[in-house]
């Protein structure tokens, strides 16, 4: 089988699976919602409401059918891309939620990836070309603690340097009450206040991103400075690079135009994955920082026990991770003609 049929297969194989997994973690989050204590009419009316009007309420809200009945309705609502509505907001939509919230949340992860991938790259390609040097040992030491380091402890951290000490950055949110926030087609304030011309709007906005975008992006740049550095040391040592040494070429040219390309492969592997999992592992930065994101919601969709909120944007999540996953596969499969399927 050539490698265009293989990979045709491949891609159409894991097409076909991601409504399975889709289903898997749907019905999971289904299950432990339910299973979790806590009841949303409880978080609605309050522990002391009579028992009357919980009663009526859960029949309204379809809480008081069997369970079997809540989860072949979730499923028919599923199969129709219908998320439901929130038991906490009024009954909004969960479409209407993640349209609202998520422009934030991808706002932050795409900010934060740009920091760790210039951070990570750079410290991972100066670590590579320095083995067994204080800066070999500095930049091992770095990828240890940005992956051990817990992002609240480290958002806190900062928060209280720069933010109370210091006074260079605001504590948390998005954008000051006191102007009004960029409005635009994308809702993501850096874009659509340059789309507007307005820089006073952009230079506001950077100035409260920059350090969410700072906590979450130096913890994932340790993920890349492990992967380059380890990576682009094999490349060092491989023969075509001795070839081109031998030739006269500098170290500096045989870095850059040779091994470095090679070394980045398994970065675009990992690139896509990493923003996925950023878009819905990023609730501890949007909760230290109060950041009105989609994880946020989820944060406080949880808490409040509103089970349509939680199911739709965990799914929703889950169908970001299924995508990027594919995706990632697809062009790392057309980048490197040595990967089979």
């Amino acid at each position: 089988m050539s490698r265009s049929s293989s990979l045709r297969y491949y891609i159409l194989a894991r097409v076909l699976l991601a409504p399975l997994m889709l289903w898997l973690i749907a019905t999971l989050v289904f299950l432990l919602m339910r299973a979790t204590p806590g009841d949303p009419v409880d978080a609605l009316l309050g522990p002391r409401a009579p028992q009357a009007a919980k009663d009526e309420l859960r029949q309204q809200l379809g809480l008081g059918q069997p369970l079997w009945v809540q989860y072949v309705g979730y499923l028919g609502s599923l199969l129709r891309l219908d998320l439901g509505n929130s038991l906490t907001t009024q009954g909004q939509s969960v479409w209407g939620i993640i349209q609202k919230f998520f422009p934030a949340t991808v706002e932050l992860a795409l900010c934060s990836l740009a920091i760790a991938l210039v951070v990570g790259v750079s410290v991972g390609v100066i670590t590579a070309s320095r083995p067994n040097t204080s800066l070999d040992l500095a930049g091992r030491l770095f990828g240890i603690l940005t992956y051990s380091i817990p992002m609240f402890w480290l958002g806190m951290l900062l928060q209280l340097v720069f933010a109370v000490q210091l006074n260079w950055f605001p504590l948390g949110t998005r954008f000051p009450v006191t102007i009004p926030a960029p409005d635009g087609p994308t809702g993501l304030y850096i874009l659509d206040s340059l789309l507007h011309a307005n820089l006073n709007q952009f230079f506001t906005a950077l100035y409260y991103l920059a350090l969410p975008c700072l906590t979450l992006g130096i913890l994932i740049s340790g993920i890349f400075e492990r992967i380059v550095r380890v990576n682009l040391k094999q490349t060092l040592k491989a023969d075509y690079i001795e070839a081109a040494r031998a030739r006269g070429i500098s170290e500096s040219r045989i870095l850059v135009s040779h091994a470095l390309k090679n070394a980045l492969i398994p970065v675009i592997t990992i690139l896509g994955l990493t923003f996925a999992a950023l878009l819905g592992g990023a609730i501890l930065t949007e909760v230290t920082f109060s950041w009105p994101g989609l994880a946020n919601r989820l944060y406080r969709a949880i808490a409040q026990r509103d089970y349509p909120t939680v199911q739709g944007i965990v799914v929703f999540f889950a169908a970001i991770v299924a995508i990027s996953s594919i995706l990632t596969d697809i062009i790392n499969a057309y980048i490197d003609p040595r990967i089979r399927y």
